[in-house]
């Protein structure tokens, strides 16, 4: 066996000393610095998933959008075109406005989705009606189970809908319409719950006062996490839609009732990604997740600064042994090599520790939340979050990148230890 190694263990063994309770506590110090940052970087990655799958369920992986304000012409011929690509499941012509509701008193700004009964159901995956349905049939409105409390009403209340246009051409009056809820849906997120309405296209166009043509073009695909994929088909996407939109009218003036210019050139056709179009939550929730993580990562760094005093104290104790290894020529190397696998070997324990007990605590993540819930501690409460257990989901570099970064912090915290025990002089040290 490698001396160093051999006398690092030897120092190792408990000896009831101050020296050993230190250690002890020097790994236990290590092993909960390594499993809290894994754990809640888990439960971070969880959480992102779960908002990320919320997105992808009710938001377009794509928006075919016009620039500077056009409107889409012939957009069921250019939905016909982007249906034919490869991997596009679903393909919505839509017009997605803010409006004014109001109700018993109460107003609310939902956007209202103006959307083809039908595909709404296709577009927008949000399991079945909390109540009602979602046929927009008629003076119909769906709205959102927190913006139908928010309003207080219900199926088969009626709800006055002021157009925005009522803001932006002030020489005119826009009367306002009354649509009756006929179905309320939940998704589970608030600020689609809270923030959302839904009509038919054709009420919509008819409160815009528009007479024809749609804002955008909403596409679902079946590869929306695929980098790659997902980016060719978007490559691919817009030349066809770019393509069909060239047989409609080509840009005329301004529309005298409505302000806007119908018949976008087809040049003026571009594609918004959900990613794109969220960049704020996700570029949020990587922020958040890696402060966090180095806010953690303190524990660490004050368990490592335990392990550095632990050496303190054992090159103290054993400055006569060290003189007598420097008096029998055993080279500075060598000493210091004694000491800073001493604090590698308190490293690897904590670190091999950190990882079982983080497995444990997310394989058990979710009765630790009710036996803490059981004991008056909510730390997970579903009327807030609206989801039946807490998500996670572990990351193998999470691991490797924890595992490193405390290996890195053990190794500058037992050098400077053994530096010091390198350095002693021999006679002074058996004179001790």
């Amino acid at each position: 066996m490698n001396f160093s190694l051999f006398l690092a263990l030897k120092y190792l063994k408990p000896k009831r000393s101050v020296a050993s309770v230190i250690t002890f506590v020097s790994v236990l110090g290590v092993m909960l610095g390594v499993a809290v940052v894994i754990i809640v970087r888990s439960v971070m990655t969880g959480f992102g998933d779960i908002w990320e799958e919320k997105i992808l369920d009710f938001k377009p992986h794509v928006s075919l959008v016009a620039r500077h304000g056009y409107l889409i012409e012939g957009e069921e011929k250019i939905a016909e075109a982007v249906r034919q690509v490869p991997g596009v499941t679903c393909v919505t012509p839509e017009i997605d406005t803010r409006v004014l509701l109001s109700a018993w008193g109460r107003v609310l700004a939902p956007v209202l989705l103006g959307v083809d009964g039908d595909a709404f159901k296709d577009a927008y995956r949000i399991g079945a009606p909390r109540a009602g349905t979602f046929d927009l049939e008629g003076d119909s409105i769906v709205l959102g189970a927190t913006a139908a409390r928010q309003l207080g009403v219900w199926v088969g209340d009626e709800v006055t809908v002021y157009s925005p246009k009522t803001l932006a051409q002030q020489d005119e009056v826009f009367l306002p319409v009354k649509w009756t809820v006929v179905g309320i849906f939940s998704c589970g997120q608030h600020d689609y719950d809270s923030g959302y309405a839904v009509a038919s296209l054709v009420n919509v166009r008819e409160l815009m006062g528009i007479e024809k043509g749609v804002f955008a073009i909403h596409l679902k695909t079946d590869c929306p996490t695929d980098p790659v994929k997902f980016d060719a088909l978007v490559d691919e996407t817009v030349p066809r839609a770019v393509s069909a939109a060239a047989g409609n009218r080509k840009l005329g003036d301004a529309a005298p009732e409505d302000g806007r210019r119908y018949g976008a050139p087809p040049a003026n056709l571009r594609a918004i990604t959900w990613r794109e179009a969220d960049r704020e939550i996700f570029n949020a929730l990587a922020v958040e997740k890696n402060m966090t993580a180095l806010l953690l990562s303190l524990i660490s760094l004050v368990a490592v600064f335990c392990v550095m005093n632990t050496l303190l104290v054992l090159t103290v104790q054993k400055t006569p042994a060290i003189g007598l290894l420097k008096a029998l020529g055993f080279t500075k190397r060598e000493i210091m090599g004694v000491f800073m696998t001493h604090g590698m070997i308190q490293c690897t324990a904590g670190i091999i520790l950190g990882l079982l007990a983080s497995w444990a605590v997310l394989a058990n993540l979710q009765n630790i939340v009710e036996w803490l819930a059981r004991m008056g501690v909510e730390v997970f409460p579903a009327s807030v979050y609206g989801l039946a257990a807490i998500p996670h989901r572990l990351i193998v570099s999470d691991i490797f990148w924890v595992v490193g970064l405390v290996f890195v912090f053990g190794l500058l915290a037992s050098f400077v230890p053994a530096l010091l025990a390198s350095l002693k002089d021999p006679v002074k040290a058996l004179a001790e």
